[in-house]
Formats: C-alpha cells, sequence, structure tokens
C-alpha cells in the first residue's frame, strides 16, 4: 500500500441513480454490479441498439437519435441531456468511446454529476502517449526512444531508429499504427496512421517508437481512493494479438520472473502515485527478456478485468463505484492474494482467413457453453445484428482453474462447445491457439499469430473441411426425405438417406476468398456412404436424425453420426435458406448451397472491385483509362475504424470509377470496373 496526497477536493461522493454511458457487454456488467448494490440504472442506445439486452436491463433507457458512433455514444451533450432527463447522478463511461476523454468528464463534473472515473488531471496526462511517456520517465519508469512527427516531419524518425512503429498519440487498440521497416515505407505509412487517428479519436498527432520484434505485453491493474491510497491487483499478460489488439489475456502473466514482477508492479504503483490517481487503471508494458518498457496507461475499466476478478476474487466495477462515492479502498495491498489462473479469450465477429475483414448480420444462434469455472461476458443473443458502426466483439468467454494448463482446456472446450451462428466469427482460432503447444509450454510473444499463419485458417480442402461439406450434404438430403410426401413410407429410424447418386455444389467464404466445391455421394446399405468431396473419394458411414425444437432463427437441426477413416463423430447441421452451419467435435464451418443447375459465372462472387462490407470511401486512387497492374490498390475504405485496401485481383485497365471520397457503400457494392487486359 502507498499513500500520498489526498484529493478529497475533487467531487466524489454518495450517488443513487447511474447512467451507463457505453453499450454491449461492458453495459451490463456495470449496470449488473449497479443493481447489486441497489442503484437505480440509466442505459443509453443509439438506434441499431434499440433491442440490445443492455437496453432491456436498465431501469430506464434513453434513446440516442442515429446510427454511427459519432451521432450516439460519442455525443457528450446527448448523454448529459439523457442524464438530466432521468435524474441520473453519476455516470460510469464504460470502456471505449467516451471513457478516456478529459473533455468528457470535466463536462460531467461541470452538470454536477459524478465521474466514475479518475481525476481530468490524470486523463489528461496519460490522454496522449508523448505526454503520458515523459511523465512516466520523470518518475524512473522505463521508456523506449520515440518522437513525435507528422506528414511532412518524417525526418525526425531517424533519430529514433528502424524498424519503427508509428502510433496514434491520443488512442490505442492497433488504430492509427503502422510498422515500418525502412525510410522508404515512412511517408505512406505516416500518411494512413495520421488519417486512421483523427478518424477514431479525432486527433491525428502521431508519435514514432522503437519496435520491439519479439516483445511480451504485461499489464499491472492499479486502483486508488480519494484518500491517499494506491495498490495494485497483478498482473497480466495479453501477447496474443492481431492488428496490435488483443485477442488472449490471462492473469497471472506466466513465465514472469519474480524479481521482474515485483519490480513492474511497483513501477505501476508509481506512476499512479505520480498522477494523483483515483479509481481503476491499467500500466501496459512490453516486456523484452528481463527488461520492461511503458507503453501506455489506460484511464478506465479494460476489456480484460475479468481475468484480475477471477484470480483475486474482487468485482472491479463495484470497487470503482465505492471509490467514486467517496469511500476509501476496503482493501490493502496484503489483501491483495492472487489464486488459480484465468484465461479470457474475446470473440470477434471476424474472418481470420479473410486478413480479419469483420463480419456483420444477423446473430441466428448464440449458445455458449456452461460449466464450473466458466464465465460469460456477452453483449449479444440470439437474433442481435452486427452492423458496421461498432467494434466487432461480441463476448468474451472466461475460465478458471487452479492451473493455466487447465484453464486453457476448460476454456477451449467451453469455445468448442458453443454455437454462433449467423456471422463468421475467429472461434475456432481461439480454440487453435489455446491447444497449441507454443502456447502452453513456452512464453508468448505479440508475434505469436504472424509467426503461425497455419493457425489463421483451417484449409478449404482441409480433411476438416471434407467432412463439414459431407456432413452438410447428408443433412440437406436427410431434410428433404422427411420432408418428401413419401417420408410417412418409409421405415422409422436414423438411416433415412436416399439410395439415389447425388450431388451438390457449395461455396465457402465471402468474395474472393470464396471457394467451390462439389460433393457427389452416393448411400448404400447399413448407412454406407461413397463420396467424393472436393475431388477427394471419401468412404464413409452415417446416422441422421432430423428433428428437435427450432432455434430462433427457424433452423430445425439435423444430428449426425458420421463415421470417416473408423472415428465416429457428430455433427449437429442447421441450414437457413441456402445456408449451412455445421458443428462437431472437430470445429466449425459455413457453407452456401449453391442452387442446382446454376450458371458458375453467375454464382461465382465477384471479388476485388466491389466493398468487402458496408463502410466509407477514403480514397480513391485510380481515374478512368488508368492502367492496373494485379495487386495494386484501387480504392481505400474504412469500416469499423480500420482501413480496408481494395485491389485489382489482374492487370487491366479501369472502364469506370463508381465511387468518390466520402460515399458511403453497402456491402458488395461496385467500387470500379476494370478491364482485364
Amino acid at each position: 500500500m502507498a499513500a500520498r496526497t489526498s484529493t478529497a477536493s475533487v467531487p466524489w461522493r454518495p450517488f443513487s441513480t447511474l447512467l451507463v454511458a457505453n453499450r454491449g457487454e461492458i453495459a451490463l456488467r456495470v449496470l449488473r454490479a449497479a443493481h447489486a448494490m441497489g442503484l437505480r440504472t440509466v442505459a443509453v442506445f443509439s438506434d441499431p441498439d434499440a433491442d440490445a439486452p443492455h437496453v432491456r436491463a436498465a431501469d430506464e433507457a434513453v434513446r440516442l437519435p442515429g446510427a454511427t458512433a459519432g451521432d450516439t455514444y460519442l455525443d457528450a451533450q446527448a448523454i448529459l441531456a439523457a442524464a438530466r432527463s432521468t435524474g441520473a447522478d453519476a455516470v460510469h463511461p464504460g470502456y471505449g468511446f467516451l471513457s478516456e476523454s478529459p473533455a468528457f468528464a470535466a463536462e460531467v463534473q461541470a452538470a454536477g454529476l459524478v465521474w466514475v472515473g479518475p481525476p481530468v488531471t490524470a486523463m489528461e496526462a496519460m490522454a496522449g502517449k508523448v505526454e503520458a511517456k515523459r511523465r512516466m520517465a520523470a518518475v524512473g519508469v522505463p521508456t523506449l526512444p520515440s518522437a513525435v512527427v507528422g506528414p511532412g516531419e518524417e525526418q525526425a524518425a531517424a533519430e529514433v531508429g528502424f524498424p519503427l512503429l508509428v502510433k496514434a498519440s491520443a488512442g490505442g487498440g492497433g488504430r492509427g499504427m503502422r510498422l515500418v521497416a525502412g525510410p522508404d515505407e515512412l511517408t505512406a505509412a505516416v500518411g494512413v496512421a495520421a488519417r486512421e487517428a483523427a478518424a477514431a479519436f479525432g486527433d491525428p498527432t502521431l508519435f514514432v517508437e522503437r519496435h520491439l520484434a519479439r516483445p511480451r505485453h504485461v499489464e499491472v491493474q492499479v486502483l486508488g481512493d480519494a484518500h491517499g491510497t494506491v495498490v495494485h491487483l497483478g498482473d497480466r499478460e495479453c501477447s496474443i494479438q492481431r492488428r496490435h489488439q488483443k485477442v488472449l489475456e490471462e492473469a497471472p502473466a506466466p513465465w514472469l520472473g519474480e524479481d521482474l514482477r515485483q519490480a513492474m508492479t511497483a513501477a505501476a504503483v508509481s506512476g499512479a502515485e505520480a498522477l494523483g490517481y483515483v479509481g481503476a487503471g491499467t500500466m501496459e508494458f512490453l516486456v523484452d527478456g528481463d527488461e520492461f518498457f511503458f507503453l501506455e496507461m489506460n484511464t478506465r475499466l479494460q476489456v480484460e478485468h475479468p481475468v484480475t476478478e477471477e484470480v483475486t476474487g474482487l468485482d472491479l466495477v463495484r470497487l470503482q463505484l465505492l471509490v467514486a462515492m467517496g469511500e476509501p479502498l476496503p482493501l490493502t495491498q496484503a489483501d491483495v492474494q492472487v489464486r488459480g489462473h484465468a484465461i479470457e479469450a474475446r470473440l470477434y465477429a471476424e474472418d481470420p482467413a479473410a486478413g480479419w475483414l469483420p463480419s456483420t448480420g444477423v446473430i441466428h444462434r448464440f449458445e455458449p457453453a456452461e460449466g464450473p469455472g466458466l464465465r460469460w461476458d456477452a453483449g449479444v443473443e440470439s437474433g442481435s445484428v452486427v452492423s458496421t458502426h461498432y467494434d466487432a466483439m461480441l463476448a468474451k468467454a472466461v475460465a478458471v482453474a487452479p492451473t493455466r494448463r487447465e484453464a486453457a482446456g476448460s476454456l477451449a472446450r467451453a469455445l468448442s462447445g458453443s454455437a454462433v451462428e449467423g456471422v463468421t466469427t475467429n472461434l475456432d482460432l481461439l480454440v487453435d491457439v489455446l491447444g497449441h503447444a507454443d502456447f502452453l509450454e513456452q512464453p508468448s510473444t505479440t508475434a505469436f499469430l504472424d509467426e503461425h499463419p497455419e493457425l489463421l485458417a483451417r484449409a478449404l480442402d482441409s480433411e476438416v473441411a471434407r467432412r463439414h461439406l459431407l456432413a452438410a450434404a447428408l443433412a440437406g438430403a436427410a431434410e428433404r426425405r422427411v420432408a418428401s410426401p413419401l417420408a410417412t413410407l418409409a421405415p422409422p429410424g436414423w438411416r433415412n438417406l436416399s439410395a439415389q447418386p447425388q450431388e451438390v455444389d457449395f461455396e465457402q467464404g465471402e468474395d474472393e476468398h470464396a471457394a467451390t466445391h462439389r460433393v457427389a455421394y452416393r448411400c448404400g446399405a447399413g448407412g454406407r456412404v461413397e463420396a467424393t468431396v472436393a475431388g477427394h473419394e471419401v468412404e464413409a458411414r452415417v446416422r441422421a436424425r432430423v428433428g428437435g425444437a427450432a432455434d430462433e432463427g427457424g433452423a430445425v437441426p439435423v444430428h449426425l453420426d458420421l463415421e470417416v477413416g473408423g472415428i465416429l463423430r457428430r455433427y449437429e447441421v442447421r441450414r437457413r435458406g441456402r445456408r449451412c452451419f455445421v458443428q462437431g467435435p472437430d470445429g466449425r464451418s459455413t457453407f452456401h448451397e449453391l442452387p442446382r443447375f446454376a450458371d458458375r459465372q453467375q454464382v461465382a462472387a465477384v471479388g476485388g472491385l466491389h466493398a468487402p462490407l458496408p463502410g466509407t470511401v477514403v480514397s480513391v486512387l485510380v481515374a478512368s483509362s488508368d492502367l492496373v497492374a494485379a495487386g495494386q490498390v484501387l480504392v481505400v475504405l474504412e469500416a469499423m475504424k480500420v482501413e480496408h485496401q481494395i485491389c485489382a485481383v489482374a492487370a487491366g485497365e479501369v472502364v469506370a470509377v463508381l465511387v468518390e471520397p466520402g460515399a458511403a457503400v453497402d456491402a458488395h457494392a461496385p467500387l470500379v470496373e476494370v478491364e482485364a487486359g
């Protein structure tokens, strides 16, 4: 425990009605904690979130007209008006959106409301990474070499040296960040990063920092009150990342020497003390061997806070609310004990095989597996709509166990047994990482996924995919058999598949990542199946049963016992229109059954020159009559706060440019016409 000068002049005081200025799982998390403390609650919601779970969970909810973040959850005046109209006397910002905005915090307090967060001065000091690094270095916290840059100021990077990272000063999460290997790449990287930073954080300020090729990402949770106390709640490892955004987090950080752990936690407490910190916050560090360097401070609750809660037994949101009421922390540093190991997986609506392309649409089925030591923090449910306006994270799954290996195994099994249908997710990737020997047996670095590209996709012609394709085809046959007017004449039981030769074509993937596979099969006596799947001969035995409760999307499950290569696996197949969802012990797949006798040229998805998802055109880099090379960037599209490059699929001549900068486009909208040549 450390003591410092009291900050009692800051208006922390008791309150009775809490407005949660956020959405999704964090809004639900805060609402439930507030209800447990007897507080009245208010939610805010955008038009796309009108039916979201957090809206129903609150005592009252206020509509913020509009769909985009800028029109709703980032509109400070609209949120303050919601507080006034409902009599709320405190605001919890959650994370993301306005949670780290000193200006918003100041407006909340100026309106006479309690801000459930740190002092404005501390937020201002940490809001810009440049100033944050300077402040931490001044109190002896190690930092990496860095320099402020902007368009036209790239020469400042030479003193830092290459390779380096271009980073947004005002934000994180990988937005406004670019890796630069040498001087030739710097100008373009600075331009793109500045645009992303301005779009995501409203501030294009950038800095460059020495790049560590294979660091570990370790952070320390700190907590302070208004009576001069700061404690740390242990450390977390967050090294498994994609696009500089975390995918898996765990507590405590494994393979961390005790001397290094003590040095980092002490540095975190010292840094928080220097800021006069009150509330929950996180000091993030990069670890390189036995050295550590300050990365940034998040002056809010973290997405990964559940792993700290699970190993300490503490409710961080409750502690935030108590501190905001002016109460002293009900614990000392000696009271903080870490027991067991917890791992959290972030479930995203995205396709790892397609460059992490976000996925949108209706979640027809969301059924997370339950069991001992499992926790789900989810902001969606069956029937929820995933739009392009907000972050792609759907839920967080957490497993806690006595050992790290047990926690990883429990979490992998829970994810494998969960159903998410309607959007593409990273679920199978999470399962594969959790079971990978390199993850289980040695320290992981932020380069883990780059160094294991085989984890990003199960090949479309793999044995797993072939089993799933066969299961999809046989399930369709079973459904048609049951629906037939002659079905009542067939004997009851499992083996109800036609003996006539059948052919079915499936498409898997989207746009340029799509692949078409044909399944040809014949069913024989005793459930025997002879098939050719994607050009590979497969012999199997099958038993099929159609029936069961329809899900909220109206799909009735088909259960298959499919034996291939002497191994029996049970699959569940659900069909919605021509979309087919297959789930089994070896993972899950989504296919689109192509119309029979369809012209292949009409069915094939067009790629490269169409928008892969709804978004806004940032720039158009070609004009009519331009000659372009295969792979050349034609249009830059912004969606979910990330830029996506639309490239020519072949060399040719630009016939027409169909969009202009600033235009909003729908998924699959044509952008540029190129005539191959």
